[in-house]
């Protein structure tokens, strides 16, 4: 029993130093060219839908269940206005982009809405972003077709001068 015990132990203290592995970052610069796996200290969450690394760039496929929500995080950022730059590519239909502030990638209560829905366009999208809290950025896909594929690649944040 003493054994199970030490063992839950050792596996909690290792999924805290995980976490606590992420550290708050000041820019963004990703083409994903290394990823196979969508990294630690960035997040997805897309419910019956999904996302996921191929051919060097993040893909959000709808599968059967258009108009899901679906959220790609970064890691933590600091507090303060940024510029926001990031291509994108899809396979036809009709689709939209929203941003969002999120303290606690775990609650949804947490995400904060900084742009509104927008339609996403074949093309690299260039757009100014307020954080007032350090926080990580989401970006919200939202396809309007089943079997609907958007592709994302070189998502780049710095700060505005």
């Amino acid at each position: 029993m003493k054994k199970y015990i030490f063992l839950y132990l050792l596996l909690i203290c290792g999924l805290l130093s995980l976490q606590a592995q992420c550290k708050m970052v000041y820019s963004i610069s990703e083409n994903f060219d290394a990823w196979t796996v969508i990294q630690p200290c960035w997040y997805t969450q897309s419910g019956l839908s999904m996302i996921y690394v191929k051919n060097k760039r993040i893909t959000f496929y709808s599968m059967m269940t258009p108009r899901e929500d679906m959220h790609f995080i970064t890691p933590k950022l600091k507090a303060g206005e940024y510029s926001l730059s990031v291509d994108f590519s899809d396979n036809g239909g009709e689709s939209t982009l929203q941003l969002f502030s999120i303290e606690n990638t775990s609650n949804q209560k947490s995400f904060i809405s900084i742009a509104k829905p927008s339609p996403i366009k074949k093309a690299t999208r260039v757009q100014n972003i307020t954080l007032k809290k350090n926080a990580h950025l989401g970006l919200k896909v939202v396809l309007n077709d089943m079997h609907q594929a958007i592709y994302m690649d070189n998502l780049i944040i710095k700060p505005r001068k």
